[in-house]
């Protein structure tokens, strides 16, 4: 793939061993680091220092933390291409896994996609359950879903629907208020079973958590957030008890004929399939 094709960004919050992570396993897989755009959110933990090292094609250093619509929005903007990947700080990358992930959009129609993912601790052998994983999992999309962790945007959707609500504010709720808005207009998205990655678990929420002395099951963000999507408690419960069904369905039929779903937990060094 030409790599003038699409850009790739991420924010930041401390966490820098995941950042470490996250890159290596960027440069370990092929991913050229001239298409990423790295968006430091006010880290203290020398994050700073570390972006400086590497051949990166832009960094962004906010002097606080702004949020991730902020960032994300900074960083989208900072590199213009067909297709943004945005995506945490705190996921490992596969082989192929942009070629992967753009081929599935464009051979479906797809204007936004995620990719399946495992989640919890990184107690197995990831490329190996990848290389596995991706093939028996090529022809399985979620039609509807996306997920925060990663997603590829077509430029298109931009001019659609417009880029993330920018208020530090939100806490966490921008990719919510995104997803809404793509649905509002129509947009197809998916997650597909042809590209895997490995999600340690919402490390960045966790940081802010631990400044913020919030309990771990408390949530982040402000708790009448939900007013800015502008539907009525029942049509929020509505799509609320849609949604779940619907992805019942999913686990069901994907568990029957592959064993498995497009999305895991890692937990006890076992995986369990939701």
């Amino acid at each position: 793939m030409n790599a003038s094709k699409f850009a790739v960004t991420f924010a930041c919050y401390n966490a820098l061993p995941y950042t470490k992570l996250c890159v290596e396993s960027m440069i370990k897989h092929g991913m050229p680091l001239d298409r990423l755009v790295v968006v430091n959110n006010g880290s203290q933990d020398g994050t700073r220092e570390y972006l400086k090292t590497l051949p990166l094609v832009g960094r962004i250093y906010n002097e606080e933390n702004l949020g991730c619509g902020v960032a994300w929005n900074q960083g989208a903007l900072a590199l213009q291409a067909e297709w943004t990947i945005i995506m945490n700080n705190d996921v490992l990358v596969s082989p192929s896994w942009i070629e992967k992930l753009i081929h599935s959009a464009e051979s479906n129609g797809y204007k936004v996609v995620s990719p399946a993912m495992v989640e919890g601790e990184l107690d197995y052998d990831f490329d190996a359950f990848e290389a596995s994983a991706s093939k028996e999992m090529v022809s399985v999309n979620r039609e509807g879903v996306i997920h925060g962790v990663c997603m590829a945007v077509h430029n298109s959707v931009w001019i659609d629907v417009g880029y993330f609500r920018a208020s530090p504010k939100l806490l966490g709720y921008e990719d919510t208020l995104f997803f809404n808005e793509l649905a509002n207009a129509g947009i197809s998205v998916a997650t597909v079973g042809a590209c895997w990655l490995h999600h340690y678990g919402s490390i960045t929420q966790k940081e802010m958590k631990l400044e913020k002395q919030l309990s771990g099951k408390r949530g982040l963000g402000y708790r009448h957030n939900y007013k800015l999507l502008n539907k009525s408690w029942l049509e929020r419960k509505l799509a609320k008890f849609k949604r779940r069904a619907q992805e019942k369905k999913w686990i069901k039929s994907e568990l029957q004929e592959h064993g498995m779903t497009i999305r895991g937990l890692r937990e006890n060094g076992v995986f369990r399939w939701i």
